[in-house]
C-alpha cells in the first residue's frame, strides 16, 4: 500500500470558501439523492406512458443504484489518483448529459440506458463531494458539522425525491423529472470552478477496471436473484445462474483485492469497530429510508387513493423528522458518543415502522404522520455520524477510498430494500390475494393490474387492497428487524466510543 497522502489545499480555504465548498457539493449530492427517489411517485405514469412491464419498471428504479454501486469503489480511488475536484467535475458533465438523454428517452430501454449513465456520473461525483469535504474542513468539530449538514442533504433528497416527482408528474410531461438536473449541474460547475480548491493527482494509486467490473457483476447477479425468485413461479434456471453470477463475482473481488499492493477495498480498515459500525448504520438507514419511501407511496396512491403529490408530501416527513437530530448529532457527537446516537437512533426508528403498523389499519393520518416522524428522527441521529465514523477512521491518503465505501453502503441500503421489498410486495400479494370468481388472471399479478383488469368491480379492488395490505405489513415488519438488528450489532460494537470518542487511538495519533 502507498503511503503517499492524498493532496490537500496549499493553504486553508477561508471559512466562507469552505462553507461555500460545501454548498457546491451539496449541490451535487442533492442531484443524486434525488434520483435515486424521484421515481418513486412518477413511475405509474412511467409505466403507462413506455408501455413498461412490471419487471421493466423495477429496472428503470434499480439501473441507477445498480451501476452506482458498482463503479463507487473504483471511482474514490480514480480519484485519489486524479483529483476529487476533476472527478466532481466530470460527474457534473456525464450527468448532465444522461439526464438530457433520460427526459427525452423514447422507450423504457433507452430510459435504462440512460438511468445507468446517470449512475455513472453520479459514481464519479458521490466520493469526490465527500472527499473534498474531508480534506477541507481540518477542524475536528467543523468537520464533523459539514459531515452532518452533508448526511443531512443526503436525506433531504432522498425525501424531496418523491414531492419533486409528484409535482413535476401531475403540471408537467415526465421527461421534466430528469430536466430540473441541468441547471443545476451548469451552476455547479461554475461555482466549482470557482470555488473548490484544485488537489494535485497521486499518480501512485491505481485504478482497477476488473475489480469494479467485479464488483458489479456481484451486485447486479444479487439483484437477479431476489427479483427472479420473487416470480410466481420463479425461472429456476436463472435463479441458479444469477445466484452463481453473484457469488462468482464476490469472491473473486475478494481474492483480487487480497492479492493487490493498493486495492480498492482494503479490508483491514474494517477491524476498526467505528469504521465497520458507520458501514453498518449507513447501510440501515438508507435500507429503511429507501424502503420505506417505496411501500409507502405505493399503497397510499394505490390503496388509499393519494395523488402522488400527496404521497410525496406524506413521505416527506421522514426528512423533517431527521433534520433537527441530524445537525443536532453532528454538532454533540464530542458529547453524546457514537454509540448513543448511532445504535440509539436505528432503535428510534424502528420504534416508528412499528408505529406506522399501528397507524395503517385505525386509518390514523395524524398518527401515520407522528409514525414517520419519529422513524426519521431516529435515523437522522444515525445519519448525522454514520459518515464521520467511517471518513474519521482512516487516514487522510485513504479519503477516497473510505468516501467509496461509504456510498457504497448507502447506495447498497438503498438498493436491497428496493429490489427485496419491491419483491417482497408481489410476492406476498400473489400468495395472499383471495380474488372473486371470475376475475380475470392479470389482477393476481400485482395490485396496477387488479386495478387495471378491474374495471371497476369493487369485489375485485376490495380483495387486491386487502392483500397489498398484507403485503405493506410484511414489508414494515422486514424494515423493523433489520433496524433492531443494526441498533444490537452497531450498540455492542460500539461499546468504548462513549462521549469524546470519534476515532480511534491510531488515527487521532495520525
Amino acid at each position: 500500500m502507498s503511503t503517499r497522502s492524498i493532496a490537500v489545499p496549499r493553504s486553508p480555504l477561508s471559512a466562507g470558501r469552505r462553507w461555500a465548498l460545501l454548498a457546491t457539493v451539496g449541490s451535487g449530492l442533492l442531484l443524486i439523492a434525488l434520483d435515486n427517489s424521484i421515481l418513486y411517485t412518477a413511475l405509474p405514469t412511467l409505466t403507462a406512458e413506455l408501455h413498461a412491464t412490471g419487471s421493466t419498471a423495477l429496472w428503470i428504479i434499480n439501473a441507477y443504484p445498480v451501476v452506482m454501486a458498482g463503479l463507487l469503489l473504483g471511482s474514490g480511488t480514480l480519484g485519489d489518483r486524479i483529483g476529487h475536484r476533476r472527478m466532481f467535475l466530470v460527474g457534473l458533465g456525464l450527468f448532465g448529459v444522461a439526464s438530457l438523454g433520460a427526459a427525452f428517452s423514447p422507450t423504457a430501454e433507452v430510459l435504462i440506458a440512460a438511468r445507468a449513465l446517470l449512475a455513472v456520473g453520479a459514481a464519479a461525483m458521490m466520493p469526490a463531494t465527500l472527499a473534498l469535504i474531508r480534506v477541507t474542513f481540518e477542524i475536528e468539530r467543523e468537520r464533523n458539522l459539514a459531515i452532518a449538514v452533508w448526511g443531512s442533504i443526503a436525506v433531504v433528497g432522498a425525501a424531496l425525491g418523491p414531492i419533486v416527482g409528484g409535482v413535476l408528474i401531475e403540471r408537467f410531461h415526465w421527461g421534466s423529472v430528469f430536466l430540473i438536473n441541468v441547471p443545476v449541474v451548469l451552476v455547479a460547475i461554475v461555482a466549482t470552478l470557482c470555488i473548490a480548491p484544485s488537489d494535485a493527482p497521486d499518480r501512485s494509486k491505481h485504478w482497477d477496471a476488473i475489480s469494479s467490473a467485479q464488483a458489479m457483476l456481484a451486485l447486479v447477479g444479487a439483484v437477479f436473484f431476489i427479483k427472479e425468485l420473487a416470480h410466481t413461479p420463479p425461472n429456476w434456471p436463472l435463479v441458479a445462474v444469477a445466484a452463481l453470477a453473484s457469488v462468482v463475482g464476490g469472491v473473486l473481488f475478494v481474492r483480487r483485492q487480497r492479492r493487490l499492493d493498493d486495492p480498492l477495498l482494503d479490508f483491514v480498515v474494517f477491524r476498526n469497530a467505528a469504521f465497520a459500525s458507520g458501514v453498518v448504520a449507513a447501510a440501515a438507514t438508507m435500507f429503511a429510508i429507501g424502503g420505506a419511501q417505496l411501500v409507502t407511496t405505493q399503497r397510499y396512491q394505490l390503496v388509499a387513493g393519494f395523488t402522488p403529490l400527496e404521497a410525496g408530501l406524506l413521505v416527506s416527513t421522514v426528512a423533517i423528522g431527521s433534520l433537527p437530530t441530524a445537525l443536532l448529532g453532528g454538532a454533540l457527537l464530542h458529547r453524546i458518543g457514537l454509540r448513543v446516537l448511532i445504535a440509539g437512533g436505528l432503535a428510534l426508528a424502528a420504534v416508528g415502522v412499528l408505529l406506522v403498523l399501528v397507524a395503517m389499519p385505525a386509518d390514523g393520518l395524524w398518527l401515520l404522520v407522528g409514525a414517520l416522524l419519529v422513524m426519521g428522527a431516529g435515523l437522522g441521529a444515525t445519519m448525522s455520524v454514520a459518515s464521520t465514523a467511517i471518513v474519521t477512521n482512516v487516514s487522510a491518503k485513504r479519503a477516497g477510498m473510505a468516501s467509496s465505501v461509504e456510498e457504497v453502503s448507502y447506495e447498497f441500503g438503498s438498493l436491497t430494500a428496493v429490489t427485496l421489498l419491491g419483491s417482497l410486495l408481489t410476492l406476498v400479494y400473489a400468495m395472499t390475494v383471495r380474488l372473486p370468481d371470475g376475475a380475470p388472471d392479470a389482477a393476481r399479478e400485482g395490485l396496477p393490474d387488479a386495478i387495471a383488469a378491474a374495471a371497476g368491480d369493487p369485489g375485485i379492488l376490495a380483495a387486491a387492497g386487502s392483500a397489498y395490505d398484507t403485503a405493506f405489513t410484511v414489508s414494515m415488519v422486514v424494515l423493523a428487524v433489520v433496524l433492531v438488528a443494526g441498533a444490537a450489532i452497531t450498540g455492542r460494537a460500539l461499546r468504548d466510543y462513549g462521549p469524546g470518542i470519534a476515532t480511534s487511538n491510531e488515527h487521532r495519533a495520525g
